[in-house]
This record gives C-alpha cells, structure tokens and sequence, in this order.
C-alpha cells in the first residue's frame, strides 16, 4: 500500500508520527525519575509502587501484537488517532490522580494506547516512504527521536518534578498528544484496510496478558501474604493455567497473535530468550537505581535525571548508526554477547556502590558501562530475532521480540524489586539503619540482574547463528526500525 501524497506533506506526516511516538518513548523513561515522589504523595510501598511501571509494562506488551493486527485489519491511520486520543486521555487522568488505584489503571490505559501508537506508526511510514533511500533516512529520523526520546525523559522528568510536581509528567503529554491528533487528521492520508477477511486472535492475547498479570500479582504480593500462602499459589497457579491456555490456541487458531512456529528458528529463539533476561535487568536498572540515588544518596528529582544522562546519550549515539556498523563488521553474536557482558558489568558496578557513595566514583562508571552494553546489544538482538525469518514475516518477528523485551522486563522487575524489599526489611529487623537497609536489598537487585545478563551474554555466544553478510543488508534500514519499534 502506498500513499500517493507530495514530498512535502510527506515529510512533515513522518514529523507528526515521530512526535506521537516521542510521548510514547518519554512516558518509559520519565516515570522513572518522579517515582520517589509518587510514593511519597500517594501512599505507595515499597512493593506496590512497581506497578506504577507494571500497569503500563503489561498493558503495552500484551497488546502490542494485537495493535499492529487491529491496524492491518481497520487500518492503520485510524488506529494511530485512536491511540493518540487514548494515550492523551490516559495522560490527563494520571495527572489528575490523587489516588492509588487511579493512576495504575490510567497507566494501563496509556499501555493499551502506547502499543497501538507504537505497533502501527512503523508501518505508515513504511507505507509512506517506499523508495530504498526515502525509507532509509525516514527511518533514521524515527530512530534517533525514539533513541534520544530516552534522555530527554529523564531530563524532563526531573525539571518537571523539581519546579512543579510528577503530575505535570503525565500532563504535558496533552497539549503534544492534541496537536498531533488535529495535525495528522489534516497531513495522514486515509487508506484502505490491509486485511480484510483475517480474524483477530483476542483469546490469545486475554489469555497471555492476563496469565502475567496473574503471575507479577503473585510476586509482587509475595513478600506480604508469604511465598507459600494459599493466595500466593493459587495466583500462580492461574498465572501457569492460562499460560497453557494461549499455547493451545496459539497452536489452533488461525491467526496467532504469537505463532509458535517462529519458535523452531534457532536465533528466533535464542534472541527471545536473551531479550527477556536482559529486559528484566535493564528495567530493574532504571527502576532501582532511580530509588538508590533519591533515597539513599538524597538526589534531587532533577539530579537523578542528570545522573541517567550520560547512559542515555551513549545509547542514543550507538543507535543512530554505529550499532549497525558494528555488526556489518562482525556479525550478530560477537556485539551481541560482548554488549551484554559489559552491561552486566555495569549493573555489578552499581551493586558495590556504598551508601555515601559519590557520583564519579560509584555511579558515572556504571552508566557509562550500561550505556555501552545497552548501544552495543540492543540492534543486534533484534537482528537476531529475524534473521532467520522470512523478510514478509520480519514485522512479525520484530513484534514478538518486543513483547518479550516488555514481558520480561515486568516480570523481571517485580521478582527483583520484591526480592530487594525482603532483604531490606531483614536487614532493617537486624538493627541496620534505613539507609544501609535500603542499599542492602537494592544490591541484592543490582547483583541478580547482573547475573541476568552475563547469563543472557552466554547463551547468545553459545547459541545465536552470526551471518554477518546477510545481516548487513538489512542493517541499515531494518536494525533502526526494529530499534526504534522496542524502545
């Protein structure tokens, strides 16, 4: 499907698109820094406030498959203003929210929304730019706007929490998300739907985002009811039974939202599983060392987001090109292994870092190392998930390894974070001061998900399959889109 629309209006329909799915990147990264005083103001434990992060974890990866499928089938403008217009709906009601229950439900909200945005913008502008060389620098622009997206959160996030307060992270996404919809009604052109007879596989997708919801309930819950209550385990339980669920319908329907045949591709695999392990340290990253630096260090909201900076920025950098040339040189698995390896270095840089720790000494050089492995790793794995698979099923490829990367990551979370609070309680009950309690359970975190990725960097050495002369044709276009799709 092409859209026959001059150069112009071209030009600026991509502009339009990157800036819808800035709020969706930004609203990953600028929650981070104002959870502290989310928590404060509304009541949140230690163990709940997760789900500030979960609620829109979950939500964006149950239905990022469904959100591109939705699009094929009623079309992919209409589905973009939908989602804008919930995401901008989501935004206000938890900038508004003076309780709990309120702002996790509009962020599970704006996770629903941020998956349609974010699964059927890559396909209007493929659909936009159809030349080799149009595409190539559009999708240069819309990495480097989803690259970038990640240090101008933190930045934002602490300016506005510093001069105002959290509420306005959610509601300065408004007047953006307004001007974008009024915008794109006048420049989108209209377009048929691609799919007209196919079915929407809405089992599977209840079925999976439900079971985890089961399932991060159970862990997050954990350390208050007890790991072996009746609650515990019968959470768990449901959370296993409807896993079993969507694998049985994903291996009748007719149109999976997961195909599980993609899973017999050796790299499909192995890439899926490297995702979910890295994803869950990363995300534990952000979160944790968020709290480290506010509630151990006494950081200011707005020096927390200046601390994540130099990450940010070393990510953003290796995204705009020299991950790709990276793997052009040396294939998939040699960047791959070696990003996570000194991503997991980093993570074991911050477990060491006291409770007077200063910035130069014990947290620059962990951002620095995770920036690195993070820039290095990211392309390569997604290049991985779809290098053996067809280049009509490489949508499709992109989309279940994204899910993996949100699944894991919120899965991931809630076990480190729980586990982190168990420990710090235990230690508080010993007599250890707050603070050293707090620093206790958070190197706990620091340590696992460190061990997450040195173990992910093995099995990538040992299992994923490096062609690096297939992989470089397809690195310049495909590794920016599929990077932009996951972040």
């Amino acid at each position: 499907m092409e859209h026959g629309i001059d150069e112009r209006r071209r030009w600026l329909a991509l502009i339009l698109l990157c800036f819808g799915v800035l709020m969706i990147v930004l609203d990953t990264t600028i929650v981070n820094v104002a959870l502290p005083s989310i928590q404060a103001d509304l009541g949140f434990s230690e163990t709940s406030l997760v789900w500030v992060v979960n609620a829109y974890m979950l939500t964006f990866g149950g239905f990022l498959l469904l959100g591109g499928r939705l699009g094929d089938l009623f079309g992919h403008r209409r589905l973009f203003l939908l989602g804008i217009a919930l995401f901008t709906l989501a935004s206000t009601a938890c900038g508004l929210a003076h309780a709990q229950g309120v702002l996790i439900a509009a962020r599970a909200i704006q996770g629903v929304a941020g998956a349609v945005v974010s699964a059927v913008s890559l396909s209007l502008i493929m659909n936009l730019f159809t030349s080799p060389a149009d595409r190539a620098k559009a999708m240069g622009v819309y990495g480097f706007v989803c690259a970038s997206g990640g240090s101008i959160g933190v930045l934002l996030g602490g300016l506005l929490t510093s001069t105002l307060s959290w509420h306005w992270i959610f509601l300065v996404n408004v007047p953006i998300g307004v001007g974008v919809y009024v915008a794109c009604l006048a420049l989108l052109p209209a377009a048929k739907p691609l799919a007209h007879r196919a079915k929407l596989d809405v089992a599977g997708a209840f079925a999976v985002t439900t079971s985890l919801m089961f399932a991060v309930y159970a862990i997050v819950h954990g350390n208050e009811a007890g790991w072996t209550s009746a609650a515990t385990l019968a959470q768990l339980g449901i959370a296993i039974g409807l896993m079993i669920v969507f694998l049985i319908v994903e291996s009748r329907v007719a149109h999976p939202l997961m195909p599980l045949r993609l899973f017999a591709l050796r790299n499909v695999a192995t890439a899926n599983v490297v995702g979910v392990l890295w994803a869950a340290a990363m995300f534990a990253w952000f979160f944790i060392s968020a709290l480290y630096l506010q509630r151990v260090l006494g950081y200011s909201a707005m020096k927390v987001g200046l601390a994540f900076l130099p990450a940010n920025i070393i990510m953003a950098v290796f995204s705009l090109g020299l991950s790709a040339k990276l793997v052009m040189r040396f294939g998939i698995r040699a960047p791959l292994s070696l990003g996570l390896l000194v991503a997991a270095l980093g993570l074991a840089s911050f477990a060491r870092a006291p409770v007077d720790g200063s910035f130069a000494l014990h947290v620059l050089p962990g951002m620095i190392l995770l920036g690195l492995g993070a820039g290095v790793a990211f392309n390569p794995v997604l290049l991985a998930a779809m290098s053996d698979v067809a280049p009509d099923e490489s949508g499709l490829a992109s989309g279940v390894v994204n899910t993996s990367f949100m699944m894991g990551g919120a899965l991931g979370l809630a076990i480190l974070a729980s586990l982190a609070a168990a420990r710090s309680e235990r230690l508080a009950a010993t007599g250890a001061t707050l603070n050293s309690a707090l620093n206790g359970g958070y190197h706990l975190a620091f340590v696992l998900g460190a061990a997450a990725a040195t173990i992910a960097a093995v099995l990538a050495a040992a299992f994923v399959r490096t062609r690096p002369h297939e992989a470089a044709p397809h690195t310049d276009e495909t590794a920016q889109s599929v990077s932009s799709a996951s972040r």
